[in-house]
């Protein structure tokens, strides 16, 4: 029996990316839910037009966005068996999204992160801080809970039931964090599968910034140290 998948797709003045992110996910997909975090662009114009259910969020930060999806499903009648994250950048490739499923639907893994790795990346595709931060974080998660994670990467995909056990929380940088270091303390089983990346379309808002990639670390080392030591 085929399991319902939805996807959660925070944006925020992605109107040159959201159709081809949408157009490009596979249509096993049950349905693609975008939020729209308060963009001031056509983003929601053009993601109602390539068939996506459109949600707004004012409150700006990709934790809002994510959570805000997530009660819309929470409030449907007949709940997914799997939720995927997705950016609307066009940075990753939805077409991958059947290699991130694949575990959970035949190896019944939990958790599955795409991890951005080297060899599939374009060139420019993460900044320097980004490469940083991912081994930095994921170093710490090694280092004080044993974790094999190699990426924060938000191409992920979750079982409904384990993602509503997580009790999520982070309305900003902190989501993938949070997920990965929850996901962990509650003993999910999780694996990585290696995922193509390009670079953006449009600047990244966090990382395209410095008072972004400052407040991203922050927040992501804030939640490292947190449950450190609980």
């Amino acid at each position: 029996m085929k399991p319902i998948i939805k996807v959660i797709i925070p944006a925020y003045n992605e109107q040159n990316s959201i159709a081809k992110v949408i157009n490009d996910i596979p249509k096993i997909v049950d349905e693609v839910i975008v939020i729209n975090n308060n963009s001031s662009d056509n983003t929601e114009i053009n993601a109602r037009k390539a068939g996506a259910t459109v949600l707004i969020e004012r409150r700006k930060g990709y934790g809002y966005a994510c959570l805000k999806g997530m009660d819309y499903i929470a409030k449907q009648k007949t709940k997914p068996e799997i939720v995927v994250f997705l950016d609307g950048d066009y940075s990753d490739y939805p077409e991958q999204l059947t290699a991130i499923i694949d575990p959970i639907i035949k190896d019944n893994i939990d958790f599955v992160i795409g991890s951005r790795v080297k060899e599939l990346r374009e060139d420019g595709a993460m900044t320097p801080q980004q490469i940083f931060g991912n081994w930095l974080a994921t170093s710490l998660m090694k280092l004080f809970f044993g974790a094999k994670f190699t990426d924060l990467g938000p191409f992920r995909a979750i079982k409904y039931n384990k993602l509503l056990a997580l009790k999520m929380e982070d309305k900003t940088y902190g989501w993938t964090v949070e997920m990965q270091l929850k996901a962990l303390k509650q003993k999910l089983n999780y694996t990585e599968v290696p995922m193509k990346y390009r670079n953006r379309i449009g600047v990244s808002k966090v990382s395209g910034t410095v008072k972004g990639s400052i407040f991203a670390g922050i927040k992501i080392l804030s939640w490292i140290f947190k449950y450190s030591f609980k």
